[in-house]
């Protein structure tokens, strides 16, 4: 919601950015990336808080798997040979790092790789409505674009939370009043996921699907390291080693290509 309303601002506000011009057409061409922005999101704030918050990062971090095996079977995006041999890298990364995870959750394992899942089709989505004539021109920017998926994303949310937490609807509002932490918290996180994902569009746009779950991974690591420092939980020698192999496999995805293109010239 918070998204919504910053999106929104923008185009209300003078010398931001123009509001996209888009047709009923254009909006039901939207719903499918909205409907893998929602799920990817929703199961992936179900996986942090089914288990520790780095069990949640590691198995997010095996994304790059599933938009290889999405694009390239069913969107047909090919993947160099090189780079589906490097994956392997990456998930033993991503299973040596959960090995000794003490909080281990199938809950959040499972609510993980849903996430992973639509995240991989939110992807291809988004590349294919940034590749489509006509729609692309009306949106205006890859800003207008998230933020349409964004709003289309936060409407279609509204039935999973009303049935989920719907009886929690009042409390939820009194604590928000009551409690400036949990306000300015709210506020701000909403806030830096909608910087961050639309910076992620727009990386989306110049590279493609798999590369772009690819560097998103490479963000992990910090992530993985970072909240186990400030909440306190278990971060032994066998993870590190595990998140090194991992974020290695992505440095090594991403430049596999070029490295063997250069080779073969020499």
């Amino acid at each position: 919601a918070v998204g919504c309303l910053y999106g929104v601002f923008l185009w209300v506000a003078p010398d931001a950015r123009a509001a996209p011009s888009v047709t009923v057409d254009d909006i039901i061409k939207m719903l499918p990336v909205a409907f893998c922005f929602m799920g990817a999101h929703s199961a992936s704030v179900f996986a942090l808080s089914a288990g520790a918050v780095s069990f949640g990062q590691i198995v997010k971090a095996a994304e790059p798997a599933f938009a290889a095996v999405v694009s390239q079977f069913l969107y047909g995006k090919d993947v160099s040979k090189a780079k589906w041999l490097c994956l392997p890298i990456v998930i033993g990364g991503v299973i040596l790092a959960s090995v000794k995870e003490l909080d281990f959750a199938v809950s959040a394992l499972v609510s993980a790789c849903i996430a992973n899942l639509f995240a991989a089709f939110k992807g291809n989505e988004n590349k294919k409505l940034m590749e489509t004539d006509g729609l692309k021109d009306r949106l205006g920017s890859v800003g207008n674009q998230f933020a349409l998926t964004t709003i289309l994303g936060w409407l279609m949310s509204i039935p999973l939370v009303v049935i989920k937490e719907g009886s929690k609807w009042g409390e939820f509002v009194e604590m928000f009043k009551t409690n400036p932490i949990l306000s300015y918290n709210l506020i701000a996180s909403g806030l830096w996921f909608y910087g961050y994902n639309e910076l992620a569009t727009m990386t989306l746009k110049k590279t493609g699907a798999v590369t772009q779950s690819v560097a998103n991974t490479a963000k992990r690591v910090i992530v993985i390291v970072g909240v186990a420092i400030v909440l306190g939980e278990s971060l032994d020698p066998i993870k590190l080693l595990g998140c090194g192999i991992g974020i290695g496999g992505v440095l090594l995805y991403s430049t596999i290509d070029t490295i063997l293109a250069s080779k073969e010239e020499v």
